[in-house]
């Protein structure tokens, strides 16, 4: 059983955008590159990173540049316990072939990176207005024909080809909930994962994607009671929430799990009864991202030490 002291808490590498600090793309950067911004990660004491595709496609690298980042992780003394994948749904109406075939690729890579579970969603590219908006969220982004059934009977059999792959290599898969995808709110992310059937497929209870929105949201512990016991993989963040009932506004910014809207410390005991056993990947958005996800890892060690872990 993990313990608060061994439990897997990552850092993800979102902060660090895709582009060595000359702009070269992280895929054709040098590993220096590659160890100077890990090595940020491992001098706040994460002993544990995410190597998401907004950063680095572990899937696109060739066989010797993924040795050359095997050899910078071990350097740094950073273990990978999961990889996530980010804006790539793998049934985009232009290049969900492509996402599917580097999905298989990570897939085969995960078992040298030591991960154990592999994240996919349904969010597509941001669009230019949400490029523009000062938070991405403030403006309309993709929507998934969610009541075509067609659609979502393709999106459910690619995610079954993934699994039945990762089934074979020992990882799991975890679904990513997103607003106006196919996993899109609490019932239609759990009708999804019942519908795929694969015992290495579970959720990753993302809520700070939906709680963010400028838009009316679920009540937010029955949110978490619907989907934590299908929970195996948890990007974690928290956001502050105003709502003016009068006006009709909303008002959300990003902050530490200990100050926004979300009371964590109920819902990762809560998620801990039900028998979760996962990673989790701290994630932040705006200001210090990296420092905040630090900061994030320490509460959650403290919350699974006061739950007796």
């Amino acid at each position: 059983m993990r313990t608060a002291d061994t439990w897997p808490i990552a850092a993800n590498m979102l902060s660090f955008g895709s582009t060595a600090a000359d702009g070269t793309p992280n895929l054709e950067a040098p590993a220096e590159s590659w160890r100077s911004q890990l090595q940020q990660v491992a001098d706040l004491g994460f002993t544990d990173v995410d190597p998401t595709d907004a950063w680095l496609s572990i899937g696109e690298l060739t066989d010797a540049r993924f040795a050359e980042l095997l050899e910078v992780l071990k350097e740094v003394g950073l273990a990978v316990p999961s990889v996530s994948t980010t804006r790539r749904s793998v049934v985009d109406a232009e290049r969900g072939d492509d996402y599917l075939r580097i999905g298989h690729a990570i897939i085969d890579r995960a078992p040298a990176l030591g991960a154990e579970v592999v994240n996919f969603g349904f969010m597509q590219d941001l669009t230019p207005a949400q490029r523009k908006a000062l938070w991405f969220w403030l403006a309309e982004g993709h929507h998934d024909p969610v009541d075509d059934p067609e659609a979502r009977a393709e999106a459910v059999r690619r995610i079954r080809e993934l699994a039945d792959h990762a089934a074979e290599v020992g990882v799991a898969i975890s679904l990513e909930m997103y607003e106006d995808t196919f996993i899109g709110t609490p019932d239609l992310a759990v009708r999804f994962v019942q519908d795929v059937d694969r015992e290495n497929v579970g959720l990753n209870p993302d809520l700070g994607n939906l709680v963010r929105l400028h838009r009316p949201i679920e009540d937010i512990p029955t949110m978490f009671e619907k989907v934590l016991p299908f929970t195996n993989f948890w990007h974690i963040k928290n956001y502050t929430r105003d709502e003016d009932p009068t006006t009709g506004t909303y008002a959300t910014h990003p902050a530490p799990l200990v100050s926004g809207v979300v009371n964590y410390r109920a819902h990762i005991r809560r998620a801990l009864e039900l028998g979760f056993e996962g990673v989790f990947v701290c994630e932040h958005y705006g200001s210090d991202s990296l420092g905040v996800a630090a900061i994030n890892r320490d509460y959650i060690r403290g919350v699974l030490r006061s739950a007796g872990r």
